[in-house]
């Protein structure tokens, strides 16, 4: 009779399937499904100058008559247009956490904490920055978790979309393409010149999203890249992370391996608890062998830096900086 650590493992060890030549169709299915609305209808809400950029705030409809808040940071660089990127935040206080913001919605002006106001750094190396609120966290949490001080939606709204056969995964994948939708019809961005970085829940989108959507150019990942076993299903993560049927699909290196040949940059600290470094080093030599594999070795990079589970920076943001302003974009 197995025991039951052994029951687990060899679960975990059966689940792959042979051949994952239908991953992407595979990944798509498990996540869920969301119908698009009729039309973007952005309202603006306010507009901020700073010397270096612009800071604007509009409402993007989403599904079933859902908002996106989104900040829109644009460089005072005089161009015609500018290559962009999505930007998400993980879990915290929001989308204010990347764009300068306190929780309170005032200029921040001390300790940038672990998301380090990305989406300021990379506006102010000349792309245009398009940050959205992720759904269950900051202004679009449920009212009763606001009231109750949560920092986040995440059990509720992931038992209610399991409940229906979808995933808050799903969700914020779809919303993020839905984005991209967006970014792409702009006329001061760069067509073919879209990237994406995210941050630890902001990671998993990020992540999935480029798997799926090929109009990305460029992805950075800080935060997130690991194995499953090492991670997800090693310790406490939030509910947002579990996705029935994900282990079925592939494991999260191979996920990841579907953004190959476009060009990855993985970031993560040495000491980050919760996406363990060891597992950090398993995911990029199956990342290094897939994208040898499509002979495109010079468009994955990574960091490993002498941190936790924060962002760095130190490569990352001159890295996405130089593979969309300078490099062709693959047709």
């Amino acid at each position: 009779m197995l025991q039951t650590d052994q029951f687990f493992e060899k679960m975990y060890a059966d689940t792959f399937p042979e051949h994952k030549q239908h991953v992407k169709e595979h990944l798509e299915s498990v996540i869920g499904t969301f119908h698009k609305p009729e039309a973007f209808n952005p309202v603006f809400l306010e507009k901020k100058e700073f010397d270096e950029y612009t800071r604007e705030k509009i409402l993007i409809q989403s599904t079933g008559g859902l908002e996106i808040p989104l900040y829109v940071l644009t460089p005072k660089l005089n161009q015609y247009a500018y290559p962009a990127v999505l930007s998400l935040h993980g879990h915290g206080y929001g989308v204010k956490e990347i764009v300068g913001l306190t929780a309170e919605g005032l200029e921040d002006e001390g300790d940038p904490g672990i998301h380090q106001h990305f989406a300021v750094k990379l506006v102010k190396k000349g792309l245009k920055v398009f940050a959205p609120e992720v759904i269950g966290m900051g202004e679009r949490r449920l009212e009763q978790d606001q009231r109750q001080g949560k920092n986040h939606s995440c059990y509720t709204m992931s038992t209610h979309l399991l409940m229906a056969g979808k995933t808050l995964a799903g969700l914020r994948v779809f919303e993020a393409r839905h984005l991209i939708d967006y970014i792409s019809q702009q006329e001061d961005v760069e067509q073919g010149k879209i990237g994406i970085m995210g941050f630890s829940g902001g990671g998993l989108i990020a992540a999935y999203t480029s798997a799926l959507d090929e109009r990305i150019h460029s992805t950075v990942l800080c935060g997130f890249t690991n194995t499953f076993k090492g991670s997800i299903l090693a310790s406490d993560h939030c509910l947002c992370n579990y996705i029935p049927g994900l282990l079925n699909v592939a494991e999260l290196p191979d996920i990841i391996g579907l953004i190959a040949p476009r060009k990855l940059f993985v970031e993560s600290g040495k000491r980050d608890p919760i996406f363990p470094v060891d597992h950090v080093k398993q995911a990029i030599s199956v990342l290094e062998e897939t994208y040898g594999e499509t002979n495109t070795p010079e468009d994955f990079a990574y960091d490993l830096f002498e941190g936790a589970h924060e962002i760095s920076g130190r490569r990352s943001y001159d890295w996405l900086v130089r593979s969309l302003q300078h490099d062709t974009a693959r047709t």
